[in-house]
This record gives structure tokens, C-alpha cells and sequence, in this order.
């Protein structure tokens, strides 16, 4: 039962055991390297300084625009739909990424489970084939807490554990039951090894889910216009204007965060953690049975 991740988008380094999942030239992951705080602050300073730099830029311009008598009116009516249009988007892409962040994370929990199942079936085998394959789903998890999901943070999928399934697997086929129980615990063991690669089947293409960039264009020029069209209120008080456009943007900013931060459920400090798996290997299988 050979174990293969490789695709058509993918690029195999044989140097280190890595797959490299394209993701186009250029992009912006570079920033779930930094501190959540951090993220926060550049997201909403960002935009902050987007939205009062234009505010002063266009502000003159604007006056002269609106003449001797005021076009706020027409402006409100063009700023009020463009941020129900915007909202809307924001909303619904913000619960799909947290609805995909919330299923990644029951799938990790859920393949924890199945691999405790498994675990518990062999500790039933006789003698050596027992400690084979405890041995084998030992070294498994462990691997793929300290080593796969660091690689998963950076978006790489680590498919070395391969071997250690594949031995696992050829150890298992090769066992030859004795008994009606041991036929049934065999079979049973065969069935929770098949949901075990399933699951870590939709954990491995999970680790480059995210928003498209068709989504990401838009909810960012959407940003820029919806910004935009505050820059042309006609204020007598420059101090309004300042703080006004300091509190959308500032909120922008932060709906930005928010969705980038959920986008990948693999990236950043608010990401899928191993836990289901370290709870795992701390409470069954270190003990000595």
C-alpha cells in the first residue's frame, strides 16, 4: 500500500525529504514568520497611514471640488453602499476561512483518535509483532510533532513519514492470526489503518488551504475603495476628518488581520496545533503495557 503525495503542482527535493507546493511568484506569507502583535500592528498601521495620507493629500482638491456648495450627501449615499457591499464580502469570506480553520482543526483531532484506536488494536498482537508496530506508530507521531508540523507552519508537507507507514503496513499484511479473536482484532486493525491514511490524506492538503487570490484582490481593493471614498466628505474640521478616517481604517486593518490570520489554518500563532497528537503519545503511548 505505497503512500504518494506527489502532483502535478509540486516540485520533490530528494535532498530533504520535502515537497515544495507552488504557490505562484510571489506572495505574503512572510508575515505569519512574525509575532501575532506585530502582524496586528503593520496590518492596521498600514492602512491608517493609507487612509490619512490621502485624506491630507486630496483634501484641498476635494474643497475646491464640492465649490460653494456641499456634495456630502451624494458622497454619504456612495460611501454607505460601498460598505454594505464591502462588509458583506468581508463577512462571508471571514466564515468561510474560520469554517475551513474549524474543520482542519476536527480532522487533526479526529485523526489523533483514530491513531489511539490503532495503537490500542496492536497492543493486542502477540509477541514480536506487537512491539514492531508500536514501535512504528511511536516513531510516526513523534515525527510528526516535532518535525512535520514545524514544516506544516511554513507550508511545506513533509512526506518522509511515508516509510514509517509503508513499514508499518507491510509489518501489519505480514501477520499471520492464529485465533478467531486475533483474526477480528487483525481486521479491525486493517480498517482503522485505512481511515488513518484518509484523514491524513485531507491534513496534508490542508496545510495550503486558503482563500484564492481572485478573494484576496478583491477584499483588498475593496479596502482601498472603500477608503477612498471617505476622502471625499467636504469637513470644516480637519480634527473630525483626522479621527474618522482614522477609526475606519483602523477597523479595516483589523478585519484584514483577522481573515489573514485564519486564512491558512497551518500559519501564524493562531494555527492548528499537534496537541490532539502530544496528548496522544504523553498518555498512551509512553506507558508500559
Amino acid at each position: 500500500m505505497p503512500l504518494r503525495v506527489d502532483g502535478p503542482s509540486q516540485c520533490r527535493c530528494d535532498w530533504d525529504h520535502f515537497v515544495f507546493v507552488g504557490t505562484g511568484v510571489m506572495n505574503l506569507y512572510w508575515v505569519y514568520e512574525l509575532p501575532n502583535w506585530l502582524f496586528w500592528l503593520i496590518t492596521v498601521g498600514v492602512a491608517i497611514a493609507f487612509g490619512l495620507g490621502g485624506m491630507l493629500a486630496m483634501r484641498g482638491w476635494v474643497k475646491r471640488l464640492h465649490g460653494g456648495h456641499s456634495h456630502n450627501d451624494i458622497v454619504s449615499f456612495f460611501f454607505a453602499s460601498m460598505s454594505v457591499f464591502y462588509g458583506v464580502a468581508v463577512g462571508l469570506f471571514a466564515l468561510g476561512a474560520w469554517q475551513t480553520y474549524s474543520d482542519v482543526d476536527s480532522k487533526v483531532a479526529l485523526e489523533s483518535a483514530t491513531m489511539a484506536d490503532l495503537y490500542r488494536d496492536v497492543s493486542h498482537f502477540p509477541e514480536p509483532a506487537r512491539s514492531v508496530l508500536q514501535d512504528e506508530l511511536r516513531v510516526y507521531v513523534r515525527r510528526l510533532i516535532d518535525i512535520s508540523w514545524p514544516q506544516f507552519r511554513r507550508g511545506i508537507i513533509d512526506t518522509a513519514n511515508n516509510e514509517t507507514l509503508n513499514s508499518f503496513y507491510e509489518n501489519l499484511a505480514e501477520f499471520e492470526p492464529t485465533t478467531d479473536t486475533q483474526k477480528m482484532i487483525h481486521g479491525e486493525t486493517l480498517t482503522q489503518f485505512n481511515r488513518l491514511i484518509e484523514l491524513r490524506q485531507l491534513r496534508l492538503q490542508s496545510v495550503t488551504a486558503g482563500l484564492p487570490r481572485l478573494m484576496w484582490i478583491l477584499v483588498i481593493v475593496g479596502a482601498i475603495a472603500t477608503l477612498a471614498s471617505t476622502w471625499f466628505f467636504d469637513t470644516r474640521s480637519l480634527t473630525m476628518h483626522f479621527w474618522l478616517t482614522v477609526l475606519l481604517a483602523a477597523l479595516l486593518g483589523m478585519m484584514i488581520h483577522l481573515l489573514a490570520s485564519l486564512d491558512n489554518p497551518f500559519r501564524g500563532d493562531y494555527s492548528v496545533s499537534p496537541e490532539p497528537f502530544e496528548m496522544l503519545y504523553h498518555d498512551l503511548m509512553t506507558k508500559k503495557r
